[in-house]
């Protein structure tokens, strides 16, 4: 199996998971954060959505050198936009990655600030840690959001609070 089928299967595994998030997501409540530091949850939506397809982006490049300015992290208007967001994303993100070989996997991907080496590692490693990894920290983050806000929390990697796909639901009306 090359690099590429690895993180692509992993990557559509996850994006079923992450498409129930965003479901759930109030389109009322979209300007609702947490804490004055926090992003709001319309921001936090829109990056969950938006970050397969981004780093893929970034990863296609032999390097990227940040600036303060790279981080300013758009809101969703409403969040009928944030499934499309994610379907779009993720197209991007198998395109990019699916052209991808094995040799391309392992070059070394850098990350520089102000021309110093901030991250040099392998692409594979580089879209393992930050397409997948980072994008399933700010899930979690969006689902403690949803918590907060009494939103029922769909099953991610077992049962939640409010749903266990593991339990037949009983017939009704019998």
């Amino acid at each position: 199996m090359a690099i590429k089928d690895a993180l692509l299967q992993e990557l559509e595994q996850e994006a079923r998971t992450t498409r129930r998030l965003l479901e759930r997501v109030p389109d009322t409540r979209l300007g609702w954060k947490p804490h004055e530091t926090s992003m709001t949850l319309g921001q936090l939506a829109l990056h969950v959505a938006t970050t397969p397809g981004g780093v893929a982006e970034l990863a296609a490049k032999n390097t990227k050198e940040v600036r303060p300015t790279d981080f300013v992290q758009p809101a969703a208007r409403t969040a009928v936009e944030l499934l499309p967001a994610l379907e779009e994303s993720l197209a991007r993100a198998n395109a990019i990655v699916g052209a991808m070989d094995d040799a391309v996997m392992t070059e070394t991907w850098t990350l520089t600030k102000d021309g110093e080496v901030v991250m040099a590692v392998p692409r594979a490693a580089f879209l393992r840690a930050i397409m997948l990894n980072h994008w399933y920290h700010h899930r979690g983050q969006l689902s403690v959001y949803l918590r907060q806000l009494n939103v029922p929390i769909p099953s991610i990697y077992g049962p939640s609070a409010d749903e266990n796909p593991f339990v037949a639901v009983a017939a009704t009306g019998v």
